[in-house]
């Protein structure tokens, strides 16, 4: 996506760098207009000016950074749109048990009765495609339907479903709830790990199936007072590669991987669950080359050999070490410590762009240009010192201060 800016004189401001703060209102602006969560924590990346009244920049947000993304090229007047999934009047293109599943007032009703109840959780499923990564964003509200105020629903994703003529799904779940505890959680329905993610924690789940919580994105309660109680609310869900990431009325609830989307009727005393404005973006080929690659990151690699300022690294100092990586997180560990940080693929570019920033050791805070190749085993990168340029290749120089590294993956 880009973005023209046709005025030279806002050319220049951008140029001189003190456009930048115009940039960010005329992005979260766009964004907010096309029914997107309006995002004004944005840098200033790259430009690239076509001729002398047209002017290409590239933005991106602390998010996309912290998602391993490609940051986005902006244009207002060409921006991929949500694609809404409801029509707002019935529901064609969704299945589920028509005597539980209805429109009223322009939103999906899902409720029970004494009369009428849920055997069993149930789901609307949407039958129109299936998603990989994406922002799905839509507004609920969830009312019980009896004194002891019981209200469960969730929105089902990269889910398989188990028995299509009960309309039962399985896998991860946006959880919601008529309660205080539950709506913005991770959930896995109908699996082994149940809650992946209360509400306010940062968790990463490792290939043996142990769940880490590694950070707090605030306290349960002070997120759950944002949360308007039997009234209309907004739900974020952001899945990219094997990071999931759900917002409530914008305040991130978890942070923590593939493909139907269904919405839930949860079995139990009598409630009603209502969903509107249910719109679906998926990002366009930059971002899967990046999902793609993020992917084939994940796991542990060992070092096979290297070289730095034009000479061999001795084997020596590398023996041990293991790189580990999470997400867009990495663990490098070697007998004399271990140091963390975050990286940003771009794999768009040739050759493959990845930016590290330190959160350990002596370039904490950092910005480390590289370049990157990665296959299903073998993974190469050639970094350059903070505020250095980009390495252009894979080699080094006794002046270039460069360093190139080889890895296997661990087995």
């Amino acid at each position: 996506m880009k973005f023209e800016i046709l005025n030279p004189k806002f050319l220049k401001l951008v140029q001189a760098g003190i456009g930048l703060l115009l940039v960010a209102t005329l992005y979260s602006t766009a964004q907010e207009e096309l029914g997107r969560r309006p995002r004004t924590d944005v840098t200033l990346l790259d430009t690239q000016e076509t001729d002398q009244d047209r002017f290409w920049f590239r933005i991106g947000t602390n998010e996309a950074k912290q998602l391993g993304r490609e940051w986005f090229w902006l244009n207002p007047t060409n921006v991929v749109q949500f694609q809404s999934v409801f029509n707002g009047k019935d529901l064609t293109g969704w299945d589920g048990n028509p005597k539980l599943w209805s429109v009223k007032d322009g939103a999906i009703t899902g409720q029970t009765t004494a009369e009428n109840p849920a055997k069993g959780n149930t789901f609307l499923i949407w039958t129109n495609g299936t998603v990989a990564d994406f922002e799905l964003r839509c507004s609920f509200k969830i009312v019980p339907g009896d004194a002891k105020g019981f209200g469960n629903s969730g929105i089902q994703y990269r889910s398989k479903i188990l028995n299509a003529a009960n309309w039962v799904v399985g896998g991860y779940q946006a959880d919601m709830e008529a309660g205080p505890t539950y709506t913005g959680i991770l959930y896995e329905e109908r699996m082994t790990r149940g809650i992946m993610a209360a509400r306010g924690e940062k968790v990463v789940w490792d290939k043996d199936c142990n769940k880490q919580v590694v950070g707090s994105l605030g306290k349960s309660e002070e997120l759950q007072a944002a949360i308007r109680k039997e009234d209309w609310n907004t739900y974020d869900i952001i899945a990219v590669g094997n990071h999931l990431h759900h917002f409530i009325n914008g305040k991130q609830t978890v942070d923590v991987i593939d493909d139907v989307l269904a919405l839930q009727l949860h079995a139990g005393p009598p409630m009603m669950v209502q969903f509107r404005d249910i719109r679906l973006w998926a990002p366009p080929a930059g971002d899967q080359a990046s999902a793609d690659d993020l992917q084939k990151l994940q796991g542990a690699w060992q070092p096979t050999g290297g070289e730095a300022n034009g000479e061999a690294i001795p084997s020596d100092d590398l023996a041990g070490m293991v790189v580990t990586i999470k997400g867009n997180s990495y663990t490098a560990t070697r007998s004399e410590g271990t140091d963390r940080g975050i990286f940003t693929i771009l794999p768009t570019k040739q050759p493959k762009q990845m930016d590290i920033r330190p959160q350990s050791g002596p370039d904490e805070g950092s910005t480390l240009p590289a370049i990157y190749e990665v296959g299903p085993d073998s993974f190469r990168i050639c970094l350059a010192r903070p505020d250095a340029p980009r390495p252009a290749s894979f080699s080094t120089s006794s002046d270039s201060t460069l360093m190139v590294i080889t890895y296997k993956r661990k087995k």
